[in-house]
């Protein structure tokens, strides 16, 4: 972490914006209407299930879970992979049941079909709780990242916390008001593959400083109590009880 300063943190953050903001322009240059919300149909197929791994990581992923892990109560230990088994079968009855759906249908979302089915209160009912839902969950993830950008670089230069939320809100704006759908097709995918590297540069991070290489982290955790991934004694009065949790990653998983 000593090699980590503030300054070289936030040159990374800038440069990686900047590239963020070149993807947005040549995606969005032709974004009429039409394209802004269906980026005309022809997305590749292979980008959108790259970038969707991406649109279900977070800091959350990142520094809550992992932090709880020693923590006792919900999500202990290795409980939360009975969530991301959850998401396989959510991924399922998406790709099997969903998508055929909206193809047969030409919708551009679900509250379409709901308007088509069950009328125009429970679109717009179905489409408010959407909002909701989406706005607190993305708050409270930005909060966290907010949190973590404001200890580790923003303190340093003397910035304000609410000062760090408003200029990271506006530089999310800006990469995404123009392009729609393409540019966050592809600024998925570009946030995919650098999560994916920042894990693999974690956990060879951690390799370092226990002085051992990925067999022996394996070993370390097959010898602690901590690598518990399935909690079926409990009952259901159980948090990390493996219907709830696998059941809650489906849902979880369609509801996005």
């Amino acid at each position: 972490m000593h090699e980590l300063t503030p300054v070289l943190i936030l040159g990374i953050i800038i440069a990686y914006f900047l590239l963020l903001m070149a993807v947005s322009y040549f995606t969005g240059k032709d974004a009429g209407n039409a394209n802004f919300f269906l980026a005309g149909r022809k997305s590749p197929w292979y980008l959108v299930a790259f970038g969707m791994v991406g649109a279900s990581l977070s800091g959350v992923t990142f520094i809550s879970i992992p932090g709880v892990v020693g923590a006792g109560g919900t999500n202990q230990a290795f409980s939360y992979m009975q969530m991301v088994f959850g998401y396989l079968l959510g991924y399922a009855f998406i790709a099997l049941v969903l998508l055929p759906l909206y193809y047969r249908l030409n919708l551009t979302s679900i509250y379409g079909y709901l308007e088509t089915r069950f009328g125009v209160n429970s679109y717009k009912t179905g489409a408010a709780y959407f909002l909701l839902s989406r706005t607190i969950g993305a708050s409270f993830r930005l909060f966290l990242v907010a949190i973590v950008l404001q200890k580790f670089v923003m303190d340093a230069f003397g910035v304000p916390f609410w000062l760090t939320v408003m200029i990271t809100i506006m530089l999310i704006w800006v990469y995404t008001f123009r392009g729609g759908i393409n540019t966050i097709v592809w600024t998925d995918t570009l946030q995919t593959f650098c999560m994916l590297l920042a894990v693999g540069l974690t956990i060879n991070a951690i390799g370092n400083a226990l002085e051992t290489d990925l067999s022996g982290m394996i070993d370390m955790i097959k010898q602690n109590n901590l690598s518990q991934v399935f909690y079926f004694e409990g009952g259901w009065n159980d948090p990390n009880n493996f219907f709830k949790q696998f059941i809650s990653g489906a849902l979880s998983t369609i509801v996005m």
